[in-house]
C-alpha cells in the first residue's frame, strides 16, 4: 500500500506555537505508524515563505522578506527535529523546485481551460503606492460582523473578496484604500461543482473526513463554488510565466495546496523514484491541518487536481478544531500562546507529543493548562508508565544481575496485547489517535496492577520460578508497549528499544529471549509543581 502523508504548511513569519503543534502532530503518529507495519510512505510539509504574512513582518521590522523567510524557516526545521517529526523532506515554497513545478502546474490548469483572464477592481493604497494583497485589507466581515483580515473571516470561516469587507483599511498606513482596475487569471472553480458533490458524497459515505471538514465544506458547496483569481500584484512568490503578467504572483490559493505536489515531485527527484508510483488513483492520502484550512484542502486543492487530471485525490482529511490556552483563544499578536522554541527548551518533547494527543482537539476545541500538563506528565508518563518500565528493569539489573530470566507468558497477557495491536491499529488508520492512547494507557494501568499482584519482590525470595514468569512477562509487556507507544512518544520507545536491545520497532507481537539489560535510565523526569504557577506568571507577563 502507498501512504501519502501531507502536513499544512506554516507561515514563515513567526515561531511556532502549541496551536500549530497539536494541528500537525497527527501526521507523524500516521508516518510513524505505516512505517512500522512496513507500508511506502511519503510524508511531506514545509515553510510558507510567499506569503503576505512575511511581507507584513519585513514591513514592521525594516527588513527583507528573505531574511524573515530564512529565520523561521530554520526554526521551525529545528523545532520539527526536536519533536521527533519524521518528514520524509520538509521544504519551502521560496525553492525554486517549488516555483518551477507551480508554474507547470498553473499553465497546465490554462491549458486545460480552467484559467481566464478578468479585469476587476482590487483595493489600491495611494499613500504607499501599491495594489494591496487580501491580508492587507482589514475591516468587519459582511457576514458575521466581526473584524476581518485577508481572504476568510477567522470567526465565521466565510471565505472573503477583499472588496466586501466593509470599513477597509490598509495595513501598512492604516488609511482607506481606493479601488482600481487590474487585470488577473481566474480559475473555473465553478466547473467542477458538480464533480466535488460527488466526491465529498463519497468521503462522507465511506466516513474518512473529520466531521467538521464534512459540514464546513458541504455548506460551501450549497452555496455554490465561485471562480476566484488566482494571480494577484505581490511583491514576492511565484511569477505568473505569461506575457503581458511580469511582475503578477500567482496566488496562495493554487501556490501553497500546490507545495504538497510539488515537494513529492522534488523527494521523487532526490530519490530517484517515479512520481506517478505515489500520486496515483490507488494512493491513500491523509491530509493535516487546523480547521481554518478545510476549504483549501476539501475545495481547492481537489479542484486544481482534477484540473491537472490528477488522479491522485485527497483520501483522508485530518482537520482539528482549535487548541485554546488556559480557556483563553491563542492570540499571536497579544503574545497569548506557548512558543514551540520555549517549551522544548524546559520540557521533554514526548510530554509535548503525549499531552496534545490525549487532549487532541479532534472533535471539538479543547484547552492547554500548565496545571493540566504538569500534572498529566507526573501522572501518566512518570506515574504510570514511567514507573513500570523503570520498576522492572531496576528490579532485574538488582535480582538478576541485569540479566531478563525466561518464563512462561501469561496467556491472558497475551491475549490483551493482541488485542491491544488490534484495536489501537483500527484507531490509527482511522485518525482516531485520543482514543488510540487511552487504550494503551488503560493497558499501562493493567500492567501495574499485575506487577503489584504478582510481588516480585517477594517471589524471588520465596517461589523463584514464579518472579521468572513475572519478569519475563513484564519484559514482555515493555517490549511491546515500546513498539505500539512508537508512533506517540518516539524518543522513550526508543530509549527502551536500547535499553532492551531490540533490533528495532515493528507492528506486531514480539517476545524476547533472556538478554543482558543495558544503560538502564528513567524514561522521564519529575516536574517539580512549582512550575505551574511559574509558568502561569511567565504567561500572564507575556515573557515565555
Amino acid at each position: 500500500m502507498t501512504i501519502f502523508i501531507g502536513g499544512a504548511w506554516p507561515y514563515a513569519n513567526g515561531s511556532l506555537h502549541l496551536g500549530h503543534v497539536a494541528a500537525l502532530l497527527p501526521g507523524d503518529i500516521l508516518a510513524s505508524y505505516y512505517r512500522q507495519k512496513g507500508e511506502k510512505v511519503l510524508y511531506v510539509s514545509g515553510s510558507d515563505c510567499n506569503g503576505t504574512p512575511i511581507s507584513i513582518r519585513a514591513n514592521q521590522e525594516n527588513t527583507t522578506t528573505e531574511a524573515i523567510a530564512n529565520l523561521y524557516h530554520e526554526e521551525f526545521v529545528e523545532c520539527f527535529q526536536k519533536l521527533g517529526f519524521s518528514y520524509d523532506l520538509y521544504t519551502r515554497t521560496d525553492a525554486k523546485h517549488h516555483h518551477k513545478s507551480v508554474q507547470t502546474i498553473f499553465l497546465k490548469l490554462l491549458e486545460n481551460g480552467y484559467l481566464y483572464k478578468k479585469t476587476i477592481e482590487q483595493a489600491y493604497c495611494e499613500t504607499d503606492h501599491q495594489f494591496l494583497p487580501d491580508r492587507f485589507v482589514e475591516g468587519i466581515c459582511p457576514n458575521c460582523g466581526e473584524k476581518a483580515r485577508r481572504d476568510q473571516c477567522d470567526n465565521c470561516s466565510a471565505i472573503l473578496d477583499p472588496l466586501d469587507i466593509i470599513d477597509k483599511r490598509c495595513k501598512i498606513c492604516g488609511n482607506q484604500p481606493t479601488i482600481k482596475e487590474t487585470e488577473h487569471f481566474y480559475f473555473s472553480f465553478s466547473q467542477f461543482q458538480k464533480q466535488l458533490e460527488t466526491f465529498v458524497g463519497k468521503a462522507q459515505q465511506e466516513n474518512r473526513w473529520r466531521e467538521n471538514a464534512i459540514s464546513l465544506t458541504t455548506r460551501y458547496l450549497k452555496e455554490s463554488v465561485p471562480d476566484r483569481a488566482v494571480t494577484r500584484d505581490l511583491p514576492n512568490g511565484v511569477e505568473v510565466p505569461i506575457s503581458g503578467f511580469e511582475g503578477k504572483k500567482i496566488y496562495v490559493w493554487i501556490e501553497a495546496v500546490a507545495g504538497y505536489l510539488t515537494a513529492s515531485i522534488e523527494w521523487a527527484k532526490q530519490n530517484n523514484e517515479n512520481i506517478e508510483d505515489w500520486w496515483n488513483r490507488e494512493t491513500t492520502s491523509y491530509y493535516i491541518h487546523g480547521k481554518d484550512n478545510i476549504p483549501f484542502h476539501t475545495v481547492i486543492w481537489p479542484s486544481i487536481l482534477m484540473g491537472i487530471n490528477n488522479p491522485a485525490l485527497p483520501t483522508h482529511i485530518i482537520s482539528n478544531e482549535y487548541l485554546t490556552l488556559e480557556k483563553r483563544k491563542l492570540s499571536t499578536s497579544q503574545n497569548w500562546a506557548v512558543w514551540v522554541p520555549y517549551i522544548l527548551e524546559r520540557y521533554d518533547a514526548d510530554s509535548i507529543r503525549y499531552f496534545l494527543t490525549i487532549n487532541a482537539p479532534e472533535n471539538r476545541d479543547t484547552d492547554f493548562s500548565w496545571r493540566e500538563f504538569v500534572y498529566s506528565h507526573n501522572s501518566e508518563l512518570l506515574g504510570a508508565y514511567g514507573n513500570f518500565v523503570n520498576r522492572t528493569l531496576k528490579f532485574i539489573e538488582k535480582s538478576y544481575d541485569g540479566k531478563t530470566p525466561e518464563g512462561k507468558i501469561n496467556l491472558e497477557i497475551k491475549a490483551k496485547i493482541g488485542q491491544l495491536y488490534e484495536e489501537v491499529d483500527s484507531l490509527i488508520m482511522n485518525a482516531h489517535f485520543k482514543k488510540s492512547l487511552e487504550k494503551i494507557f488503560e493497558f499501562v494501568r493493567y500492567a501495574n496492577k499485575y506487577f503489584d499482584e504478582q510481588k516480585p519482590w517477594i517471589q524471588i525470595n520465596e517461589e523463584k520460578s514464579l518472579c521468572d514468569n513475572t519478569m519475563a512477562n513484564c519484559i514482555y509487556i515493555i517490549s511491546n508497549l515500546a513498539q505500539i507507544l512508537n508512533p506517540f512518544l518516539p524518543f522513550s520507545s526508543k530509549n527502551v528499544k536500547e535499553m532492551l536491545g531490540l533490533n528495532e520497532l515493528r507492528w506486531e507481537e514480539i517476545e524476547i529471549s533472556s538478554m543482558s539489560l543495558k544503560g538502564i535510565k528513567p524514561l522521564f523526569k519529575r516536574i517539580d509543581l512549582e512550575r505551574i504557577d511559574e509558568e502561569l506568571k511567565r504567561l500572564n507577563e507575556g515573557i515565555l
